[in-house]
């Protein structure tokens, strides 16, 4: 049976070494090759460009096709178009062809309200209704194409940040309904499929976390931060997922998270007691003259109160982003050294692969992680608002 088990290991090793390699060599034999049959398409237009010098429109279009193939990866955009938002959800690149699913670009302006598809702007090349798309922005035009900047709007537009919170929505909410309908009809059975997987993560939320911080009154929070867990899950599991309908840094968008934040922060302030005030305002065994006449614990109690949402914000953003980036940063080191020389590229091509795969694992981890110190988070400033004085008598 151990020799079974050894033998087994053995294959699993081996195996996922040979993923690696043809993997590696896969990328690298693609990018040498499109490097080569960009030089040879060059090439051509370069010829036919000579023999048709007298066309000047030919010509231009010529230069204008080379300066296009000679341009190399630029892992910087590359990076920052995946962690950013967009209007519209890339799906491949296929020579110069971009394949994406357009989303719907809502603006409320001067001139009414404007509802359209952004395959208008086509990627940014083109002007539509007194618009046009810069990067991630819309920006408003005169009558002779020049920006507005002083043309008021309102872009509500449904940007890939908000379709995949959309998505990540619908998907929580018909794993939690299922589950819900399935305790309806078998109260008393053992939990089988995803119920088996959430009813552990919301047993362990609950005991382990919310009951201990917060303390008897803990049911009265207990939906919000059950519900900012699993959809910070949820979304970071789907960040993961390099094709569509991953691929979206929801949680690495720092609105995002500065929604999140200020939900526990109003959370908090709105359940605050007398007691919490008094600690902030004249903190107990805190030497006298640090509380008078200058004021300064006060004063840094009540930074603290608007310093633990904002550090809450930029935890999450920077973690999840970080880690996107990281990821990214390893798969492009492949295109960059495989551009330079296919022998170095295909050993760096390893290190990537591996590298990248290492980093995934590792994020499935940061995934958990971070929704759980969220969480947590929140649920120790909800504690510390609720906390009651307790007398103790001088001996």
């Amino acid at each position: 049976m151990q020799a079974n088990n050894k033998k087994t290991k053995r294959l699993i090793f081996f195996s996922s070494i040979i993923l690696l390699i043809a993997t590696a060599w896969v990328n690298t034999a693609f990018s040498s090759h499109e490097e080569k049959s960009a030089k040879h398409h060059a090439n051509e237009i370069v010829s036919d460009s000579v023999v048709a010098h007298h066309d000047e429109s030919k010509l231009e279009h010529a230069e204008t096709e080379i300066h296009a193939i000679e341009e190399k990866i630029k892992p910087g955009e590359i990076i920052m178009g995946h962690v950013t938002d967009a209007h519209d959800w890339h799906i491949a690149t296929i020579g110069h062809k971009h394949i994406s699913i357009p989303l719907p670009i809502i603006i409320y302006g001067e001139t009414g309200l404007k509802l359209f598809s952004s395959s208008r702007f086509e990627h940014g090349h083109a002007n539509y209704e007194g618009y046009k798309i810069e990067g991630n922005h819309i920006l408003a035009l005169n009558h002779d194409g020049t920006v507005n900047k002083e043309a008021k709007f309102y872009d509500l537009s449904i940007t890939k940040i908000v379709a995949a919170m959309f998505f990540a929505v619908f998907v929580l909410c018909w794993i939690m309904l299922s589950i819900a309908k399935r305790y309806r009809k078998n109260n008393l059975k053992a939990p089988k499929g995803i119920q088996s997987f959430v009813e552990p993560l919301i047993i362990f939320l609950r005991d382990e976390v919310v009951k201990p911080s917060i303390g008897p009154k803990y049911e009265k929070f207990l939906p919000y931060l059950l519900t900012i867990f699993f959809f910070i899950f949820i979304n970071n599991l789907f960040g993961l997922i390099p094709f569509f309908p991953g691929g979206a840094n929801v949680t690495g968008n720092i609105a995002v998270t500065l929604i999140l934040a200020l939900g526990t922060f109003i959370i908090t302030c709105a359940n605050t007691n007398k007691n919490y005030w008094m600690h902030i305002i004249n903190t107990p065994g805190v030497p006298w003259w640090l509380k008078f006449p200058i004021p300064l614990m006060p004063i840094v109690e009540i930074i603290g109160v608007f310093s633990k949402p904002f550090v809450l914000m930029l935890r999450l953003f920077a973690n999840i982003t970080a880690g996107h980036i990281i990821i990214l940063g390893f798969m492009s080191l492949i295109f960059i050294f495989g551009e330079m020389n296919v022998g170095l590229g295909l050993g760096v091509s390893l290190l990537s692969v591996a590298f990248s795969i290492f980093m995934n694992m590792l994020e499935l981890l940061v995934a958990f992680l971070q929704a759980y110190v969220f969480t947590l988070l929140s649920a120790l400033y909800f504690g510390m608002a609720l906390e009651e004085h307790h007398n103790e008598e001088s001996h």
